[in-house]
């Protein structure tokens, strides 16, 4: 069992955890969730022991060890690969160390024989003979091949250091594991294995994240930092956002009967549970439900942005014709012969294995970015607004908030007063004295609000997406999540976040260096066919 007592930590004037109490048990998954800047990350630290809290004690049950997925992409970048994963596992790295020293001895005595024996048991009840194996075979899963097992970690990829670390942390299969935002940087098969072997895991597993398919796939329990405390509850995220969200519209609509009240969260709940046989996790978390009582469900206490796009006028007939578009860069082909047409109520999710290519493909059909080869026409109705993936040129300028949405008033506004541009901001939660701030200074999660309250001004019919869910918080991710889905025009979208792609895209549109697979279907309809996947595999080689 994993401990926190009587836990109280303060910045200042600014108190984080005010007398946290909270325990986590063996079999379970947590996903810590809460604003941004609430405290998950600073939490996973207080529990690791790399910060110190003002008051309170951490307690693990003696004899069970705790891995961190560590942040800090340069600390083993002087160790080789598999010797990054090995030192995961602390204990058994000092004894096979210690070890090594006592053999390299010149003048090995009979006590150092008997050390030696002592440790070459302890070494052998660790797992330590199979120790490189299966930390090879771990990296493997990983998508870190053999060939750079024996390299030193800074002359491997970028993106292949975070699968590094992440196989430090499960190496081992350590009693407690902490988690802060495993997916970052892993593609959508990286991400399906690590879903998988969470849950199969039958340890203690907390896990920070802001992707919501993670979460509902992997966790048993949501663990919700607000207000300085924080409330664990039964359910993956989407069962404690729906029946939070539930109950908070039951407390305030007060005509109804307490009993149909009650009913409704108990049909809820069945619902849910029934739903629970079809994930990884099933049988743990429908035992949870089950055992689940109507009084351990609690209205949310967060502030949801509302992020509503209203269409001036529909789309016409002719809403994009892309005929035979190619990119490259650094000689490096990103996409080629890229054909197809856009029709009323499409709904799609670009993607592709390389992270450049539909960027630069969103960036070519918003002029920004030169044709290399090919065209491309937009329909004569089309209204459109576009969030980038980097928005830093948007800010440069010191403007208050107020000045800055003014730039972006179109020229169908005729009275653009405070009053109005207000309820813009307003609606992106930055309220009172908050229009004041300047823009240079917002924080990233501020600077994207405030591009979507542009976005929303333009009353655009067709939305471009660049990885929307970046420096969001989970609340902002659901609003603009559903706000996309009731949207009435045309998406076109990119995102790390599975359930954005999911939920929203009706097509899917794939960009490769030999072409384009284009299917009229869902996200989940598109990965799981083997016959795509057969198709990919021969675009990409």
């Amino acid at each position: 069992m994993l401990s926190a007592k009587n836990i109280t930590l303060s910045f200042g004037k600014r108190v984080l955890f005010d007398e946290v109490n909270i325990n986590f048990v063996k079999g379970n998954c947590y996903g810590v969730i809460g604003a941004n800047g609430a405290g998950k990350s600073t939490f996973l630290k207080i529990l690791s022991g790399e910060i110190e809290p003002n008051k309170g004690t951490v307690e693990i049950t003696p004899g069970e060890r705790l891995a961190v997925l560590k942040q800090n992409h340069f600390e083993f970048d002087a160790c080789t690969v598999l010797n990054t994963v090995l030192m995961g596992h602390k204990k058994m790295w000092e004894v096979m160390h210690e070890r090594e020293k006592i053999y390299a001895k010149e003048d090995f005595t009979e006590e150092d024989g008997m050390t030696a024996a002592h440790l070459e048991a302890e070494f052998g009840e660790m797992g330590g003979y199979e120790a490189e194996s299966n930390a090879g075979s771990l990296l493997s899963s990983l998508g870190v091949t053999e060939q750079f097992h024996q390299s030193l970690l800074q002359d491997i990829p970028g993106n292949m250091k975070v699968r590094v670390l992440l196989a430090q942390a499960l190496f081992g299969n350590p009693d407690i594991l902490l988690l802060d935002e495993p997916t970052n940087g892993l593609d959508i098969e990286t991400i399906g294995w690590l879903e998988n072997f969470l849950a199969d895991y039958e340890n203690i597993v907390l896990v920070v994240s802001h992707d919501r398919h993670f979460l509902d796939s992997v966790c048993t329990h949501v663990s919700d930092v607000d207000r300085t405390k924080i409330k664990t509850f039964t359910g993956n995220y989407t069962f404690w956002y729906e029946s939070s969200q539930l109950m908070s519209r039951q407390i305030t609509d007060k005509n109804k009967k307490v009993e149909e009240k009650r009913q409704a969260l108990l049909d809820f709940i069945a619902r849910f549970s029934a739903n629970a046989s079809k994930s990884k996790q099933a049988t743990s978390r429908k035992k949870a439900l089950e055992k689940l009582t109507i009084e351990q469900i609690e209205p949310s206490n967060r502030k949801y942005p509302g992020v509503i796009f209203q269409p001036l006028r529909e789309v016409g007939n002719q809403i994009l014709n892309v005929e035979n578009l190619s990119k490259s860069i650094d000689g490096r082909l990103l996409f080629s012969k890229v054909s197809f047409s856009i029709n009323k109520g499409d709904k799609i999710a670009f993607f592709s294995r390389d992270p450049l290519a539909v960027t630069n493909f969103f960036e070519i059909i918003n002029g920004n970015i030169a044709i290399e080869k090919g065209k491309f026409e937009w329909g004569t109705t089309i209204t459109k607004a576009y969030l980038p993936l980097e928005n830093n040129d948007f800010f440069s300028e010191g403007l208050s908030l107020m000045e800055w949405l003014r730039q972006y008033v179109p020229p169908h506004v005729t009275d653009a007063d405070e009053p109005f541009l207000r309820g813009f901001l307003g609606k992106m939660l930055f309220s009172g004295d908050d229009i004041l701030k300047k823009t240079n200074v917002l924080s990233g999660g501020e600077k994207v609000r405030c591009m979507i309250s542009r976005m929303m001004l333009q009353n655009p019919n067709l939305i471009i997406l660049d990885q929307p869910t970046n420096h969001l918080d989970l609340e902002s991710i659901q609003s603009f999540n559903e706000g996309c889905q009731t949207f009435p025009g045309i998406v076109l979208l990119t995102s790390h976040d599975h359930t954005f792609m999911q939920t929203v895209a009706n097509r899917v549109i794939e960009l490769t260096p030999k072409g384009i697979i284009d299917r009229l279907m869902s996200f989940d309809e598109y990965i799981e066919d083997e016959r795509i996947h057969q198709l990919r595999e021969e675009m990409y080689h």
